[in-house]
């Protein structure tokens, strides 16, 4: 099974592979086969073994490295086979390679324009802006001690009133998964708790908590607002393949665009199908 979807997977990707490995550098030139005179040498295995699909990529190279290698061997069989029985000068084949070739340039051009636009300056200009734009943004840290009728809430709300420690009632008071560690949160931005939480934490001071209880789906809080500060913005690391995607999405895209707006396009729809009349019932 493992062979016949490699094989097939060679086969469709045949001309992806011939071009893939005639323009990468060889790594490893070493010869690991001979067909008919012709040399397949250990870089030919990577490149094949980078167009399987994602679940067989997985299996260890050296384990996968002899199923490989028959294909290889295979692919290079059947394709002399079909230039000798002259189907390379078939009309459908050269249509497919015509078909493949545009693919490839397509892929070709717009990754050299994605190169040529996404550089590291680029990137480092859009991280700037990205923390620019989050001047300003703020996250809180607050405590909480969650229960289950509104009653309970008021009189935990009186108990805080007399001086008692919020940390230590959340443990003995608060349902809540945080109670044990005294209805600790952390600190959190806007958009990560359910909005009339989120509104009523943000509103309190530094150091206060609220005097009413805040009813939610989880049952009624008492919210104390620890800390207040800027929010952080992310390290370059951790957001530099977030913004490469980004910048090579809206390099495809102006690409195109650019060469859409220099063109004459002209498109011939077929007209939408018409709806058929409703059959009349018989009387």
């Amino acid at each position: 099974m493992l062979f016949r979807i490699i094989s097939v997977s060679l086969a469709a990707l045949t001309l992806a592979f011939t071009v893939s490995s005639q323009i990468q550098a060889a790594d490893d030139n070493r010869i690991v086969a001979k067909v008919n005179g012709i040399e397949i040498t250990h870089i030919d295995i990577v490149e094949a073994h980078k167009l399987l699909p994602e679940q067989y990529r997985k299996v260890p190279f050296d384990q996968i490295f002899p199923t490989l290698l028959d294909s290889v061997i295979d692919t290079y069989l059947t394709s002399a086979d079909g230039r000798s029985k002259g189907v390379d000068k078939s009309a459908a084949f050269k249509k497919e390679m015509e078909r493949i070739q545009r693919q490839l340039l397509q892929r070709n051009v717009i990754n050299e324009a994605i190169t040529r636009i996404v550089t590291d300056a680029a990137l480092q200009d859009a991280y700037a802006q990205m923390k620019t734009q989050s001047t300003g943004n703020e996250e809180i840290h607050a405590r909480h001690i969650l229960v289950k009728e509104e009653k309970v809430a008021l009189a935990v709300i009186v108990e805080l009133d007399k001086g008692k420690d919020f940390a230590e009632l959340a443990k003995t008071k608060s349902t809540g998964p945080s109670g044990p560690t005294g209805g600790d949160l952390g600190y959190f931005g806007r958009g990560q708790m359910v909005p009339a939480f989120e509104k009523a934490a943000f509103d309190l001071d530094k150091g206060m908590y609220t005097t009413t209880p805040v009813k939610t789906q989880f049952g009624y809080h008492v919210i104390k607002q620890e800390d207040r500060r800027a929010k952080a913005p992310p390290a370059f690391e951790e957001v530099e393949q977030r913004l490469r995607t980004q910048l090579s999405q809206a390099a495809g895209a102006q690409y195109m665009g650019e060469l859409r707006k220099a063109a004459k396009i002209e498109k011939f729809l077929p007209e939408p199908a018409k709806t058929p009349a409703p059959k009349k019932k018989a009387n």
